[in-house]
Parts: C-alpha cells; sequence; structure tokens
C-alpha cells in the first residue's frame, strides 16, 4: 500500500480494511482526505480519531461522498484554494452528513461544508444550518428545497429576503415528493418543519378535495436552502433579487 493510500484511510478511519477496498473506492478516499486536510489542517489529526472510532465503512463511504461534492462546490468560488472551515464545523457535516446515503440531501450538506470556507477558516454561521438539516428527514429535505425553488421571492428596503404564501401542492404531489403516504406522517413532516421556522404556518385546504399543502418557506428556510447550495454570498444575490422588488 502506498503512502499516500495509507494516509486517506487513516484519516477517514479505514485503514484497518487494508486490501479489501477496491481501487476505485481508494481514489475516492484519497481525494476526500486531500480535501479535508487543505480546508481543516487544524483538526485534520482529530478527525481521523473521530472517524476511526465512531464511523463504519459505509458511513466513511457516504462522508467521502460529501467531500467531493463540496470540492465541486467550492471550485466556483473565487479564490478557493486558499479558503478553509472551521473544524467544529467540519466535524459535524461529517459526523451527521455520513449517515445519509440520499444523494439530494448529500449535496445540501456538502453545500454547507463548502459555504463553511472562508479565508481566515473562523466563520461558524452554517452552525444553525446544520443543527436544523440534522434534524431534517429526507422527506422534509426534499419539501423544504421544493418550496425554496418554486415560491416567489422578493426582497425588503433593508435587504430581509421572504417568500410570498402559496406554494400549493396537491396530495397526490406531496406523497410521490417525500415517498410517504401516510396521511398523519406528512402531517408530522410538515408539523415539524413548521415549528423549526423553516416553512410558514399553514395547513390543508379542507372540507374537499384535493387537499393541498403550502410550502411556503420563511426568510430562514430561504437562507438555510441557499447555504446548502455552497453560496456564500447574500441570498438575495443568489436568486437575482434586488430591493424593493
Amino acid at each position: 500500500m502506498s503512502e499516500n493510500e495509507s494516509k486517506s484511510l487513516d484519516v477517514l478511519g479505514l485503514k484497518s480494511y487494508g486490501e479489501a477496498i477496491n481501487t476505485g473506492i481508494k481514489g475516492l478516499l484519497d481525494g476526500a482526505a486531500a480535501f479535508l486536510g487543505r480546508i481543516c489542517l487544524p483538526g485534520a489529526e482529530e478527525l481521523g480519531l473521530l472517524i476511526r472510532d465512531r464511523v463504519s465503512y459505509w458511513r466513511a463511504i457516504q462522508a467521502a461522498k460529501i467531500t467531493e461534492k463540496a470540492e465541486r462546490k467550492l471550485k466556483s468560488q473565487p479564490e478557493n484554494e486558499h479558503m478553509h472551515a472551521h473544524p467544529r464545523l467540519v466535524g459535524m457535516a461529517i459526523e451527521h452528513g455520513s449517515w445519509v446515503d440520499a444523494d439530494d440531501v448529500q449535496e445540501m450538506w456538502a453545500g454547507l461544508l463548502a459555504s463553511s470556507c472562508t479565508k481566515d477558516g473562523k466563520d461558524e454561521s452554517n452552525l444553525m444550518f446544520m443543527n436544523l438539516l440534522a434534524q431534517l428527514t429526507t422527506s422534509q429535505a426534499r419539501m423544504l428545497s421544493y418550496g425554496c425553488e418554486n415560491s416567489n421571492k422578493q426582497l425588503s428596503r433593508l435587504g430581509l429576503i421572504s417568500a410570498q404564501r402559496g406554494v400549493y401542492v396537491t396530495m397526490t404531489h406531496l406523497v410521490s415528493m417525500a415517498g410517504i403516504d401516510d396521511v398523519n406522517r406528512l402531517d408530522r413532516e410538515l408539523d415539524h418543519l413548521r415549528t423549526l421556522g423553516l416553512l410558514e404556518i399553514g395547513m390543508y385546504l379542507e372540507p374537499r378535495p384535493p387537499w393541498t399543502a403550502d410550502l411556503a418557506p420563511t426568510s430562514l428556510g430561504l437562507q438555510m436552502y441557499v447555504r446548502c447550495q455552497g453560496y456564500i454570498g447574500p441570498p438575495a444575490n443568489y436568486f437575482g433579487l434586488t430591493k424593493g422588488e
């Protein structure tokens, strides 16, 4: 085993698997190790210990996929080669994101990891968004993304972003999007998003079919969505809004 292979397996806590890891996986892990080492120099050794003790082979693969996606997103930022993330945020993204195997939710974790990178590596503002994403099911993450992508956004004169109410989806669409056909669970999922402050307060429109739900996001939900895309600048710039629009 080469020195580079040994280092990548060590950082990701997989050194004990040795030759059981095929060449393709080694390449993925090498890239992940190099990326984590570059953006998290002060905590690279501690991160390796964390993953070695607590992350299984399956979780390490998910973590490697997230870092690969994050690196791709970060490359779109100017001077990305000089940007770093606070070790606290890197550790949190790997710890929680590695439990997820849904590609679209991994993209969200990757976006938060990428948008955590700054020139001084001291910005912890993504901590709240990582805490929120860690509490979301895959279904909830998809419903939030749908609301943010399909809502009409506006910007106040003060520069605060918000979404107009009325991002209505039918029950059939909601079931397809969330992958849930239990109406009680759907209701719980939506209630949880509202409790976390990510969706505006709303309810199913009754008393007659077709029942619909309003997935209009809050300002917090929109800001989280933007960071989950790996975008570091103001949310208004991401959506192309101007003040007073």
